[in-house]
């Protein structure tokens, strides 16, 4: 798993989908204040990459979830990486929106869901896990057979690791934030300051910055 996480990371800095900005904090969703930001869509405008990333669901599934139904794609980078892998393993696809339609069917699960199907989950990425964890609950609410959770890539954030745990959901990610920053270091791209800065985010990111 470990070359894997490297080359994953490798890769996603390799296309810049990992940028940082240390002195102009990027500012998440949550309000929160980054040095760091990692955009896995853009890994689907690179053949190979996109390629790899699918390669590498698609190993693990049929390692640990030999039996898996369907594939389930988180809206919305979730939805066209879980497609690829859906379509290589031959089985049905269906996908989470973050919220229902506001007309028509006003569906949440999109898709032919059956009840009791066992299904693995499909996630670009994984930060506090709140977003990831609702798409969970929906599909369970809809009496979905949830075997897993695979993503990209994870911070690995302490909370994220409990919410998980609490929802006794198997989380499983290509790469993380420790091996993007052993392949910053290794390769020179960043120094023993700007390392720095980036741990201490990672230790306290709801706090960092203010």
């Amino acid at each position: 798993m470990d070359n894997i996480q490297n080359l994953v990371a490798e890769k996603l800095l390799s296309i810049n989908a990992v940028k940082m900005q240390p002195n102009n904090p990027f500012t998440w969703a949550s309000g929160w204040k980054s040095p760091i930001y990692c955009d896995n869509r853009k890994t689907l405008s690179f053949p190979e990459i996109r390629t790899i990333i699918k390669d590498c669901f698609v190993k693990l599934i049929r390692e640990n979830y030999p039996n898996a139904e369907a594939i389930v794609g988180v809206a919305t980078g979730g939805i066209p990486q879980g497609a690829l892998v859906a379509d290589e393993l031959g089985l049905p696809f269906l996908y989470v929106r973050s919220a229902p339609k506001d007309h028509g069917l006003e569906n949440l699960v999109e898709g032919d869901l059956k009840p009791g199907q066992k299904i693995v989950v499909i996630e670009d990425l994984v930060s506090t896990g709140g977003s990831s964890l609702k798409a969970v609950k929906a599909l369970r609410a809809a009496q979905a057979d949830v075997l897993g959770m695979l993503a990209i890539f994870t911070y690995g954030f302490p909370v994220a690791e409990q919410q998980f745990a609490t929802e006794k959901v198997e989380l499983m990610t290509l790469s993380n934030y420790a091996a993007v920053l052993q392949h910053l270091l290794e390769t020179n791209k960043i120094g023993e300051a700007e390392l720095e800065v980036l741990k201490s985010w990672r230790e306290n990111p709801s706090e960092w910055g203010k």
